[in-house]
C-alpha cells in the first residue's frame, strides 16, 4: 500500500486531546492525555492498544459523543468545536463508522434495504423509488448479491452482516470511515477477507479510514501508519511497514504477544 504524501491540509487532525472524568472519591481519571495526530486523505491509520489505553474515548470524542476536557480536534481545517449546527451535521455526514457488532447495529425488524439506505433518508438524500437500485449497488460493492436487500439481520453470517455496514457507511460518501474494533468479532478468515474487501475498496475509491483495535497484526496489514497507545496518551506512531523496528518497550510487547500466538499476517494485498 502507497500512503498518502501529507501534503497540503489533514482531513482529520487532533491537538493536544484530552478526557477527564471525575471519580466518587473525588479524584480524576485521565482516560485521554495530550493526544496528538494527523489523517491524511486516502490513507489508513490504525490506534492500536489493549483495553483501558483510551481508544474508545478518543473515537467517542471525534465521533462527537463526548466533549473534549481540553484539545482541539479539526475535520477538513475546521475545528469541530466551533462549528455550527449546520457545520456540525454535515461533520456528521462526513464521517461513518463501522462497529463490532452488527446485529446490534441493526434494527431486526428492518430489511437490509432499509438498513443501508437509512443515512441517506435520515439526511435528507433519499428520493422516493431509489431505494432498491440503491441497496443493490452497495451489496455489489461489498461483495454480496444484489438479492440480500430484502434479507433481514437473522439471515446472514456475521461476516455478512459486516459487509453491509460497511455498505451502510459508504452509502453517504464520507471522507472517512472509522472502524471500531470493526472485525475482532469474525473468524480469522472472515477477518482476513473483510481486511482484502477494505483494501480493494480504498484503491478503487480513495478512500480514507481510521481503524481502533486491540489486534496489532490486523491493524499491521492492513493500515499505513499505527498509533500506539497506552494508559491514554500516544506512546508511539510509526509506519505500518517498519512496525516491527519500534523503539517502545509496549509496542514491542504487543508485537511479541502477537507472534507468540500466531504467525504474523503479511500486509493484505489484492
Amino acid at each position: 500500500m502507497v500512503a498518502a504524501d501529507g501534503v497540503g491540509t489533514p482531513i482529520l487532525e487532533v491537538k493536544n486531546l484530552c478526557k477527564n472524568y471525575s471519580l466518587p472519591n473525588g479524584g480524576t481519571l485521565q482516560a485521554c492525555k495530550d493526544v496528538s495526530w494527523s489523517l491524511w486523505r486516502g490513507e489508513s491509520l490504525g490506534i492500536v492498544g489493549e483495553s483501558g489505553s483510551g481508544k474508545s474515548t478518543l473515537m467517542n470524542m471525534i465521533m462527537q459523543m463526548t466533549a473534549p476536557s481540553g484539545g482541539e480536534i479539526y475535520l477538513n481545517g475546521v475545528e469541530i468545536s466551533k462549528a455550527s449546527s449546520k457545520e456540525k451535521r454535515e461533520q456528521r455526514r462526513k464521517i461513518q463508522m463501522v462497529f463490532q457488532d452488527s446485529s446490534q447495529a441493526f434494527d431486526p425488524r428492518m430489511s437490509v434495504e432499509d438498513i443501508i439506505c437509512e443515512p441517506l433518508y435520515n439526511f435528507g438524500l433519499l428520493k422516493k423509488g431509489e431505494t432498491t437500485a440503491i441497496a443493490t449497488k452497495y451489496l455489489e460493492l461489498v461483495g454480496l448479491n444484489g438479492t440480500f436487500a430484502k434479507r433481514y439481520p437473522h439471515e446472514m453470517s456475521g461476516g455478512q452482516r459486516q459487509r453491509v455496514a460497511i455498505a451502510r457507511a459508504l452509502v453517504l460518501e464520507p471522507d472517512i470511515v472509522v472502524f471500531d474494533e470493526a472485525t475482532s468479532a469474525l473468524d480469522v478468515s472472515v477477518q482476513d477477507s473483510i481486511a482484502k474487501l477494505l483494501v480493494k475498496l480504498q484503491k478503487e475509491k480513495q478512500l480514507t479510514y481510521l481503524f481502533v483495535a486491540h489486534d496489532i497484526a490486523l491493524i499491521r496489514s492492513i493500515c499505513h501508519r499505527v498509533v500506539v497507545m497506552y494508559n491514554g496518551e500516544v506512546v508511539e506512531a510509526i509506519s505500518a511497514e517498519h512496525l516491527t523496528e519500534a523503539k517502545h518497550p509496549y509496542t514491542r510487547k504487543l508485537l511479541a504477544a502477537v507472534f507468540e500466538v500466531t504467525e504474523h499476517r503479511e500486509p493484505v494485498t489484492v
